[in-house]
């Protein structure tokens, strides 16, 4: 080669080095996380690519260019690690891929295909427990002097006699028997599991416990590129009269995953009221907010807004009470412990029914539910094929049923692991039908989705506005100079307001419904919403 050739080609490394290192420094820069919307898919009913009936890691990266046209530019993923269930939350390989969703290779490409369109991948991380199968628990299970035995928490059955059927039900959770037997065993201990006997929990006691998941989910980081993790079961890495100990764990586990990366997202589910969630702001990025899901549903479905609040095993409901004056009073208590934090919002996800079939599967009452969530403060998620209206009630299966991209006939990525009960071609119209609607749920979704990329609606702090009328919630955004009246009329009646509270916001934003608005009155026919700026 010669010495002009070799010079080139020196400075083509160089300038390729310099690409690199600019693309690795990019790539760990503060992303704004309260700038994004989420969107949650389980693998499994997502999209098949080699038509053995299973949703895969290639079919779900066949799909990033619908995700990113959508406006979605961040993906929680359900568990994908090796296990016996169908749900794959009882985990037998803390480091792998269940082979009927693909190999790890798969997983990178999904992975830099998702950066290349800017959007981050965070995953189900489940270490409140391990699968009953897991070798760590095969092990215990032989006996007192086993390698693995401290690895789960084990009291003998005289100690714990009342404790065996005590617990109650609770909103995560249907099982009342925490203690349970290992059969043929002599020793006469019972081994925790706070979901049920399948699934051990882990001893977070033991040093050797918190080493383990330390390493595999800096593996997840920094071998394979995640950008983060939703934390199954958070409130149950220690029983609940071990609180203070839980939100220690998490700090600690925070602090070990901003060794490998200072950015990571970490995403908790505590399922509790925000008095007591609000301490485990200090080890998390997000919560997810279980009271604003089911106070958006249920002002609809009431027609007048409400405000609720978890509360033993149910909610307490307060219709007195504005969702603008709920936020601004509860978000300072998460401030407290994290003043970084952002809160989550979401309208139902894989443990509950869906949207579509809470609201009866009217189309007016689904868009005004994602109005709702787009306009009010909050990092917003999406659960897959909320944004087509899928239906779906519990079992839990049927919540999780095949997504719809076209007409049966013709939707060769339609997973077909389970037969649909709910959303099925008869009472969902598919993806490939919609987009070419304009009036369809999901373009109403991809509007909102817009919308929220405003810093104001993803920024700003929210004000009530009283119209002192029922079925009417009002509020402004604000974010530095910028403001936005908003107004939602939760009825299936029109209403006509005074143009008073929003004299000043003079200017149409965005509408669904056909907002009609002249020098005195803002007429919103059932249903509708609408966006002014000043």
């Amino acid at each position: 080669m010669k010495l002009q050739q070799l010079s080139i080609l020196f400075l083509y490394l160089i300038m390729v080095m310099s690409c690199t290192k600019t693309s690795k420094e990019e790539s760990v820069s503060s992303p704004e996380w309260n700038k994004k919307v989420f969107y949650e898919i389980f693998v499994q009913s997502f999209a098949d690519s080699n038509g053995d009936g299973i949703g895969d890691i290639p079919g779900m990266t066949s799909k990033l260019d619908y995700l990113s046209d959508l406006g979605i530019d961040a993906i929680w993923l359900m568990p994908m690690s090796p296990s016996p269930s169908y749900h794959k939350y009882d985990v037998v390989d803390y480091t792998g891929i269940h082979p009927d969703y693909g190999t790890m290779e798969d997983f990178k490409a999904f992975i830099d295909a998702a950066h290349a369109r800017d959007i981050s991948v965070i995953m189900d991380f489940v270490i409140n427990h391990s699968g009953y199968d897991h070798p760590w628990f095969q092990d215990a299970m032989t006996g007192k002097e086993a390698k693995y035995r401290d690895y789960y928490v084990w009291a003998n059955k005289d100690s714990i006699a009342e404790q065996i059927a005590k617990k109650e039900t609770s909103f995560d959770s249907d099982n009342i028997r925490q203690w349970h037997p290992v059969a043929g065993d002599t020793t006469q201990e019972h081994y925790y599991g706070f979901f049920y006997g399948g699934m051990p929990d882990l001893n977070y006691d033991n040093p050797a416990v918190r080493t383990e998941m330390y390493n595999a989910g800096k593996f997840w980081l920094e071998e394979i590129g995640v950008d983060g993790f939703r934390l199954d079961a958070a409130k149950h890495i220690y029983p609940d009269d071990r609180a203070i100990d839980s939100h220690a764990f998490w700090k600690e586990f925070k602090t070990e995953m901003e060794k490998v990366n200072p950015d990571v997202y970490l995403i908790g589910e505590v399922w509790a009221d925000a008095g007591t969630a609000s301490p485990y702001a200090a080890g998390f990025t997000s919560l997810f907010n279980f009271d604003r899901a089911f106070s958006i549903l249920e002002s609809i479905n009431k027609e007048k807004v409400v405000a609720a609040n978890i509360a033993g095993h149910g909610y307490e409901i307060d219709s007195s009470a504005n969702l603008a004056e709920v936020i601004n009073t509860s978000l300072p208590w998460f401030k407290k412990y994290n003043a970084e934090f952002v809160e989550a919002s979401f309208l139902s996800n894989h443990d509950q029914n869906r949207v579509a079939s809470v609201l009866g599967g009217d189309q007016a009452k689904i868009k005004l539910s994602a109005s709702l969530l787009f306009t009010l403060p909050g990092t917003p998620y999406i659960y897959y094929g909320e944004e087509i209206g899928m239906l779906g009630m519990k079992p839990d299966e049927n919540i999780r049923e095949p997504m719809l991209w076209d007409k049966v006939s013709f939707d060769a990525m339609r997973t077909s692991w389970m037969e649909a009960d709910y959303s099925t071609d008869t009472s969902v119209t598919s993806v490939a039908q919609q987009w070419s609607d304009d009036q369809s749920i999901i373009n109403h979704y991809k509007r909102l989705i817009a919308l929220k990329k405003q810093e104001v609606f993803s920024l700003g702090d929210i004000q009530n506005l009283d119209y002192k009328k029922s079925g009417v919630i009002a509020f402004t955004r604000s974010y530095k100079d910028e403001s936005v009246g908003v107004v939602h009329n939760l009825t299936n009646q029109p209403v006509e307001l005074s143009n008073a509270l929003l004299d000043k916001y003079t200017t149409l934003v965005w509408q669904e419904g056909g907002v009609e608005r002249t020098a005195s009155t803002i007429k919103l026919p059932a249903r509708a919403s609408v966006v002014y700026k000043k």
